[in-house]
């Protein structure tokens, strides 16, 4: 849902034909996010089983704990998850609703005001997710810390969210209206942005591992240990070759790029390893990890990932397919 918002944003700044083809399912990605904030209430509600800085008296038996109980307490998590939320919703929200008025009126000052939001939107975007990610995912070990983590996490959303459209628009392009509209053209510009931005998160991952394990320090080090070690380096092996190795090499294709099926393959392929990556990062922190874990996951992602999709579709189908009142829509119309 953050990919996509990103890169709608990000669309709106820079136009062309490659975001005007794929705005609409940014935009019904978008609009999933209050469903995200209802899954959140779980993790609320486990504060103290998933994070050990959450436990009662956790920071008096642990100097590092201790030294970042001023940042790292229950009362200032819950205000900043609610202030990351606001910052994602607000843009989501005129986005969307402008959105909805260009159908309805073809105003052409829209596209000045979709740009004039989406640039503070995407500054906002980059620091709430930068502090979100320390607060939800590295905390689970807050003994470590990344310098260069808001950066990979933010990644990962722009890549999954760019994933995620083209295998939709992979499967929408044979009924109307994008069978009239999208050509191979379109979809080569979607897989060179694809490698780009799968070069972009192997580029920061390999930074992360790069300074950390030169570095060695003590305090940085037990996060790589934890993650190569007991069985765990083979799935980092296979995230090195699924989510960069084998994509990168697929999309130097001309052909594959142009061929829908096999672009959507590619695709698809990267959204199931950024799933991996997420296990990946997040059940070593905890020592427990056993196979019932594994298998929670697996039915987790179905049942949570299974929900998030039929809210999408929900959401996608409330809306015309086609901004065919965009001043930058001849664009499309000029390759389909």
């Amino acid at each position: 849902a953050l990919g996509c918002l990103v890169i709608l944003m990000i669309q709106h700044l820079t136009g062309g034909a490659w975001g005007i083809v794929s705005r609409r399912v940014l935009e019904a990605g978008t609009r999933t996010l209050p469903l995200l904030v209802v899954f959140f209430v779980p993790v609320l509600l486990g504060l103290p089983q998933v994070y050990p800085w959450a436990r009662p008296g956790a920071a008096a038996g642990d100097p590092h704990l201790d030294h970042k109980a001023a940042y790292l307490n229950v009362p200032f998590f819950l205000v900043r998850a609610a202030a990351y939320f606001l910052s994602w919703l607000v843009p989501t929200y005129f986005l969307n609703r402008w959105s909805r008025e260009q159908d309805e009126t073809a105003n052409p000052d829209l596209a000045r005001r979709f740009r004039r939001l989406s640039g503070p939107a995407i500054i906002f975007y980059g620091l709430a997710v930068t502090f979100a990610s320390i607060d939800w995912v590295m905390s689970l070990e807050p003994d470590w810390y990344s310098t260069i983590y808001g950066a990979l996490v933010a990644t990962t959303q722009i890549l999954a969210g760019f994933a995620f459209s083209i295998v939709v628009l992979a499967r929408l392009a044979v009924f109307p209206p994008f069978s009239a509209v999208l050509a191979p053209v379109h979809f080569q510009a979607l897989g060179g942005l694809l490698l780009s931005f799968v070069m972009g998160w192997a580029y920061m991952a390999f930074s992360q591992f790069l300074l950390i394990w030169s570095g060695n320090l003590p305090e940085e080090i037990p996060w790589y240990l934890r993650r190569l070690r007991g069985g765990w380096e083979w799935v980092g092996l296979a995230l090195a070759l699924g989510l960069f190795a084998v994509p990168f090499l697929l999309l130097l294709s001309k052909d594959i790029k142009r061929n829908r099926r096999a672009l959507a393959g590619v695709a698809g392929l990267v959204l199931l390893m950024l799933l991996v990556n997420s296990f990946w990062s997040i059940a070593p922190a905890f020592p427990e990890t056993s196979i019932k874990i594994v298998l929670f996951g697996l039915v987790a992602a179905v049942t949570l990932g299974g929900l998030w999709l039929a809210f999408f579709l929900h959401e996608l189908g409330r809306r015309p397919l086609l901004p065919v009142h965009d001043p930058f829509f001849s664009e499309v119309t000029e390759h389909g």
